[in-house]
């Protein structure tokens, strides 16, 4: 095959590179990119009809509902990112992408993610005023406050990525540009370069992990908070009101940061796991997460269940 051939040039920058899906699990592309489409489509609808509901309701025109459509913005740039590209690859067998295509794709993955964890942050900030200071909310919380929480998340995630960009276009690239992996991320295509790439791996495992470390302690510190408050609280109904409020919340973010913690660790102690685990567990993390966000914030919340059977359900009826 010629995709298959290796690539000899000697290339500061190279042309493309060939992403060549799941190494050892070739025969079962097409099994793996079934399901994986049906789980990327559900993540679009979901996402889009959750945006939509957010944007068109004015009931839904509150902080929390705000960085909730924030998160299913990020989702959608998430998983339209990388998943084409691989459905692509699993259908269709390995394909070419331009360097270019392979920086930007790499950016707004890793930007994503980036944005997630501040996001996830800033609910858990939201959820905390709420239930702390539930007389105060409006006046804390307000749109110049949330406005200047944006920008700070949005310039967080950009300025600690992109440098990413940098780091990778620094590099030689002269032996094979063959990528094992269904899409490109930093360290990935760094050690395809032929040159030292100490600072990519420094830059790109410690200063994002980090950060990501940062949001979880400042997230534990959030709810450590948040249960005192509830717990002090007089009545059951109260509690239980209370509680059921951040149910959503504390759902998606077991969902974002279990698989990152545990890939991490598989990643650091997990040698005798095989390769293809770790890119089809990586593939499933871009997509599942993704999917799984607005399901359960259609079925918990009840404000955005309620617009979600008046748009459909009621249409049905009529």
């Amino acid at each position: 095959m010629s995709t298959m051939a290796t690539f000899n040039l000697s290339s500061f920058n190279p042309d493309f590179f060939i992403l060549l899906g799941i190494p050892g699990l070739e025969q079962f592309h097409i099994w793996i990119g079934i399901p994986f489409f049906i789980v990327y489509f559900v993540a679009f609808a979901g996402n889009s009809i959750l945006l939509y509901l957010i944007c068109m309701e004015r009931s839904l025109h509150e902080p929390m509902f705000f960085f909730l459509s924030m998160l299913a913005a990020t989702d959608l740039i998430l998983c339209n990112t990388c998943v084409p590209k691989t459905f692509s690859i699993f259908c269709l067998g390995p394909q070419q992408i331009t360097f270019t295509g392979c920086l930007t794709q790499m950016f707004f993955l890793h930007f994503s993610f980036a944005m997630d964890s501040a996001i996830l942050l800033a609910m858990a900030f939201d959820r905390y005023v709420a239930i702390c200071f539930p007389l105060r909310y409006t006046t804390i919380l307000t749109h110049q406050i949330i406005t200047k929480i944006v920008v700070a998340i949005v310039s967080r995630s950009f300025c600690i990525i992109f440098p990413c960009v940098f780091l990778l276009k620094r590099l030689p690239f002269c032996r094979e540009f063959i990528v094992p992996h269904t899409y490109c991320e930093h360290i990935g295509i760094a050690r395809l370069a032929c040159a030292d790439i100490s600072i990519n791996i420094w830059y790109g495992f410690a200063v994002p992990i980090m950060t990501i470390m940062s949001d979880m302690i400042l997230i534990g510190i959030s709810y450590i908070v948040i249960l005192r408050a509830v717990f002090n609280l007089s009545s059951q109904d109260a509690r239980q009101k209370a509680l059921s409020t951040c149910g959503s919340h504390v759902c998606v973010i077991l969902i974002f940061y279990t698989p990152a913690i545990f890939s991490v660790l598989a990643h650091r102690f997990g040698h005798n796991i095989p390769h293809s685990f770790h890119i089809l567990f990586a593939n499933l993390y871009v997509a599942i997460p993704p999917a799984i966000n607005p399901i359960i914030y259609g079925v918990k919340t009840k404000q955005i269940w309620d617009k979600i059977n008046l748009l459909f359900f009621s249409k049905a009826n009529h």
